[in-house]
């Protein structure tokens, strides 16, 4: 794939190794525990079945939807936002759809990034946070996200000594992998130095709902002038277990939010209109499944955690997400996190996501997903345990 410049810019997909080896594991006849991917296990709530159902029984749905989305879904998300955070959206030009957030993230940074522009990342990060804007051809800068740097000032220092200026600062928080959450002053000081500089700011809150221990995860445009220079992306793949559903939303600042509807005008259609009507009754209906999903979450989180440290891993406890984000114990952290995933899933058949997926920063680190149930994940940290201790 040499002659293709923009596949040329992408390394292999790390995790498509990790699918490799897996299979091959499996093929040996032993039980394979995969704590890889972010993928749910949970069921989607009954009212929101219902409504695709019925929906879907409908012709009038059967058409081509908006690339923007349904009106009804736009008004929807407007109407969540401001009970859920106290923010007013105009749906028609602060609110857009999406076909899940990886969409919307990839084709913003399309629509509004080229060569000539640098983009901040985070690092480690979700790989489309990146990738996004390798694809769009724009310069990407990494700003380490570890436990022992001070992630502001680091973003700050970075800024300054650029020139040209960042056109883009991409944040998310609670963060995948790392599961760092920050509160809202946090946002207050990410929004002074994006209006001091010039700098546009893009936010993923993809586990906005998956919090424990009382925490809430703030949202980006609470930040009063917030709507100035950012923007936020929402999916319903977690918080409503519909990640095979492929819906989510953009909402913000209305120029973004403009071009993003103009790229996608070229690009797609929208989601199946039945999808959206599910999606309304998703943020509208009732929100016990909600409620649910986080003690699901929160209980596997203790196990593991627990399980971890009595084989001797130490565990950082999050408090958000589905994940856990384990550095390498001492003896295997010459491995790197690819070599050391590989060497767990061999010799205890337990699968997990290698930190280096995740950029440079992350190669002392594993991801693990929390979406095993109670009795496999108990078998996992017995074969863990005897791995540790071998």
């Amino acid at each position: 794939m040499s002659d293709f410049s923009r596949i040329a810019r992408l390394p292999p997909y790390i995790f498509s190794v990790m699918d490799q080896l897996q299979q091959e594991v499996a093929a040996t006849e032993v039980e394979v525990f995969d704590f890889g991917l972010g993928n749910p296990d949970q069921p989607t709530a009954p009212h929101i079945i219902e409504a695709l159902n019925k929906a879907a029984l409908d012709p009038a749905w059967h058409r081509y939807a908006p690339s923007r989305g349904i009106p009804a879904l736009r008004k929807a998300i407007s109407q969540w936002y401001g009970r859920r955070y106290e923010v007013d959206l105009d749906p028609e030009s602060e609110t857009i759809v999406t076909i899940g957030s990886k969409e919307g993230l990839a084709h913003l940074a399309l629509a509004i990034t080229a060569s000539e522009d640098t983009v901040l990342v985070p690092s480690p990060c979700y790989p489309v946070h990146h990738f996004g804007f390798v694809i769009a051809d724009a310069a990407v800068k990494h700003v380490p996200l570890l436990p022992d740097v001070d992630f502001l000032a680091s973003l700050e220092e970075t800024i300054r000594a650029m020139w040209p200026k960042p056109k883009l600062l991409v944040l998310n928080f609670p963060n995948n992998p790392t599961t760092q959450c920050v509160d809202r002053d946090f946002f207050v000081k990410i929004i002074d130095l994006a209006k001091e500089y010039g700098i546009w700011v893009l936010h993923d809150l993809a586990y906005a709902d998956l919090v424990f221990d009382g925490y809430e995860a703030p949202s980006i445009l609470q930040i009063p002038g917030a709507k100035e220079v950012a923007v936020e992306s929402y999916t319903l793949s977690k918080t409503y277990n519909m990640a095979g559903w492929r819906v989510g939303f953009l909402c913000g600042n209305s120029v973004l939010i403009a071009a993003l509807a103009r790229i996608k005008s070229y690009l797609d259609y929208g989601s199946f209109a039945a999808v959206q009507v599910a999606a309304i009754a998703a943020l509208e209906g009732p929100q016990e499944s909600v409620a649910a999903l986080c003690k699901i979450y929160q209980h596997r989180r203790d196990i593991m955690c627990a399980g971890l440290q009595a084989a001797g891993w130490p565990v950082n406890i999050p408090k958000a997400s589905m994940f856990l984000w384990l550095k390498i114990p001492k003896r295997y952290q010459d491995l790197g996190s690819l070599e050391f995933a590989k060497l767990l899933l061999r010799e205890a058949h337990v699968r997990v996501s290698p930190g280096i997926g995740f950029g440079e920063y992350g190669n002392q680190f594993i991801r693990i997903s929390l979406v095993e149930n109670d009795q496999r994940m108990g078998r996992a940290l017995e074969n863990i345990k005897r791995f540790m201790r071998s």
